[in-house]
């Protein structure tokens, strides 16, 4: 039977996506295509939790607008649905004179975006917030948030189902075919035809573009390795504290963070990965990491950051550079206060002239729409990028 939508992938902006679809259009007849044998399997189910607010994106950008819209859907979602959050609120801190002014266009763009309660706090006023925290002037962001993702994916899976959707995990998608009137989808189990597909493969989501349409970006892994604090040390972090961001790489920087399922995570670096699903060292995919070393952007970046991704790597293999990089937020933690925690990989979209793609990245063909580009916050916008996506794949039916 011809579907009307297949979307690939089982994270969170997949699934938020044919949901969004089947809440403005309960007669589609719309598969969700999964690999894996369980949903949010990936960069749904390792991230951070952090519900975020806006702060930090670009006036106008698609994540500015998708994250500050998502974030109030996410929020109405877990209300409806009985989803545990808690909106704690996290600090940014600046542990030197010479971060204050780039915390203080932090905070311009913060109220750019529409977040009119942020608070500019003294040295002495972030004790208040975070006793044990070191620095010399901060920003309370009170819209900041936690939450399991893993469980909204789960909760979005079973409402899709409910409302007559398809979710086949197990299935990986090996060719498409676009026909005149249809798109052939043939994946490791059967055929699939539908009318329109949706790739939101993440990690994968440049290969399954590239089954169709002729793209301009590769994929790089990034892993993000974690420590969690020891029982005994968590009373050292009341929430979310987090550094002053380096504008050339935003999503640097070690943090601490208060876990919705509870402990406090410490991290992370990043690192590339040796394969794409690569959450350990010891993963490695020789043909996924050549093409890697090999795409002319990677190696662009590599060439005028090598500084910056040595330190990160040097920080992976060595915990007391980790632990030092957290002591200028809280100088109190030492090695014994850590322990292993879990890891990330963050897809990365990169274009061959060395750019890390920092917006969200959507393309679209006669039949297709191409998710290339998704990282963090798109748990927290998963929602909205699912209006987005659904608007415009109804155009096209």
């Amino acid at each position: 039977m011809k579907k009307d939508i297949v979307v690939v992938g089982g994270g969170i902006v997949g699934l938020a996506t044919a949901w969004q679809l089947l809440q403005k259009n309960p007669g589609l007849n719309i598969t969700v295509l999964e690999k894996e044998n369980a949903l949010a399997k990936h960069q749904t189910g390792n991230n951070s939790g952090v519900i975020h607010s806006g702060l930090y994106y670009k006036p106008g950008s698609l994540k500015a607008t998708n994250c500050i819209h998502g974030y109030n859907l996410l929020i109405e979602f877990c209300r409806t649905y009985d989803i545990p959050f808690d909106l704690c609120g996290k600090i940014v801190v600046a542990t030197r004179k010479e971060e204050i002014p780039l915390l203080e266009n932090l905070h311009k763009r913060g109220q750019q975006n529409g977040l009119t309660n942020l608070n500019w706090l003294k040295a002495e006023q972030l004790k208040e917030h975070e006793p044990h925290v070191n620095g010399v002037a901060g920003l309370l962001v009170p819209q900041t948030g936690i939450v399991d993702y893993k469980i909204v994916a789960e909760k979005l899976g079973q409402l899709i189902q409910e409302a007559g959707g398809e979710i086949c995990l197990n299935e990986k998608v090996l060719e498409i075919n676009p026909e005149t009137s249809h798109i052939h989808i043939e994946t490791n189990k059967k055929s699939h035809h539908s009318r329109l597909l949706i790739n939101c493969a993440g990690l994968y989501s440049d290969k399954i573009a590239r089954l169709t349409s002729s793209v301009n970006v590769k994929i790089i892994p990034f892993r993000g390795e974690y420590y969690k604090l020891v029982k005994e040390k968590e009373y050292l972090v009341k929430n979310l504290i987090y550094p002053v961001p380096d504008p050339n790489f935003p999503f640097l920087g070690v943090h601490f963070t208060r876990m919705m399922r509870g402990g406090v995570e410490a991290g992370p670096n990043a690192v590339l990965a040796f394969r794409r699903e690569g959450y350990s060292k010891s993963q490695i995919q020789l043909g996924e990491l050549a093409e890697s070393l090999a795409w002319p952007g990677f190696q662009k970046v590599a060439l005028k950051y090598w500084k910056t991704g040595f330190g990160e790597m040097y920080r992976s293999f060595s915990k007391a550079a980790f632990t030092k990089a957290l002591q200028q937020l809280i100088p109190e933690i030492q090695q014994h206060d850590l322990t292993d925690g879990g890891a990330g990989v963050r897809a990365q979209a990169c274009d061959r002239n060395g750019g890390l793609v920092d917006d969200f990245l959507i393309l679209e063909e006669k039949q297709v729409i191409n998710v290339c580009n998704a990282p963090s916050p798109a748990a927290t916008s998963s929602l909205s990028i699912g209006e987005t996506i659904s608007g415009r794949a109804i155009k096209k039916l």
